[in-house]
C-alpha cells in the first residue's frame, strides 16, 4: 500500500510538471496561477502544493528536469582528467543541441525560458539558482579547456575564460534562435559541423586577452 501511495504521488507530480509546462508556454509565467496548472493536470490546488511551495519551486522543478541529464554529465567529466578535452567538450555540448532538436518537452522548455518568462521578484530563487548553476556550469567547460591547453590542443596563450564565454554564447544563440523557428533547419543534422566550426576556430585563433611577452 506504501508502495502504491508513493508511486501515485510520483505520477502525481510528473503530471504537474508536464501541465505546468504547457500552460507557462500557453500563458507565460507571470500570467499562470496554480491554480490553471491544477486544472490542467486534473488535481486539486491542494495536490499542487503537497509537491510545491509555490509557482518558483514549480517553475525550477520544471527547468530542472529539461536541464538535468546534460549538466550531470558535464559535472562528471570535469571531476576527472580527459585524454581528449576538445572531444569531450564538442559530445557534452552535442548531446545538449540534440536533446532540444529531439524533445518535445526540452523545445517547450527552452521557449518557455527564451521567450514567455519575466523574471519578477517571486521568481527571485529562481533567478538566484539559475546564476549559480551557470556559473558552475562555465567553470566545469573553462576546466576542460584548461586541460586542452594543457594537452596542447589549444595553444598555451589561449585564454580559457573567453573561450568558455564564446562557446555559452554561440549555444545559448543557437537555441534561442532555432527555438523561435525549428523549421528554419534541422539542429540535429546540423549541430556537429556547428560545433566543428566554433572549435575548429578557438582552436586555430583562440581568444587573447593579454598581449603574447616578447
Amino acid at each position: 500500500m506504501v508502495k502504491k501511495t508513493r508511486e501515485d504521488a510520483l505520477a502525481t507530480r510528473d503530471a504537474l510538471l508536464t501541465a505546468a509546462l504547457q500552460v507557462f508556454r500557453e500563458r507565460g509565467v507571470a500570467h499562470t496561477r496554480l491554480s490553471d496548472v491544477a486544472e490542467r493536470a486534473g488535481v486539486t490546488r491542494g495536490a499542487i502544493y503537497w509537491h510545491f511551495r509555490d509557482k518558483a519551486e514549480l517553475f525550477a522543478a520544471v527547468c530542472e528536469r529539461g536541464t538535468m541529464p546534460v549538466e550531470a554529465l558535464l559535472a562528471e567529466a570535469s571531476r576527472s582528467a580527459q585524454c581528449d578535452p576538445l572531444a569531450t567538450v564538442k559530445q557534452l555540448a552535442l548531446m545538449a543541441l540534440t536533446q532540444l532538436a529531439e524533445h518535445a518537452d526540452t523545445q517547450a522548455m527552452f521557449d518557455v525560458i527564451f521567450h514567455k518568462c519575466e523574471f519578477t521578484d517571486d521568481l527571485a530563487s529562481v533567478v538566484a539558482k539559475n546564476d549559480a548553476d551557470r556559473a558552475s556550469c562555465l567553470s566545469q567547460v573553462q576546466g576542460l579547456f584548461d586541460q586542452a591547453v594543457a594537452a596542447g590542443q589549444l595553444p598555451p596563450h589561449a585564454d580559457t575564460y573567453l573561450a568558455t564565454q564564446g562557446l555559452h554564447a554561440y549555444m545559448v544563440g543557437l537555441m534561442h534562435e532555432w527555438v523561435l523557428n525549428p523549421a528554419s533547419y534541422d539542429l540535429a543534422a546540423c549541430a556537429e559541423p556547428l560545433l566543428d566550426c566554433y572549435l575548429a576556430g578557438l582552436t586555430l585563433r583562440p581568444p587573447v586577452c593579454a598581449p603574447l611577452a616578447t
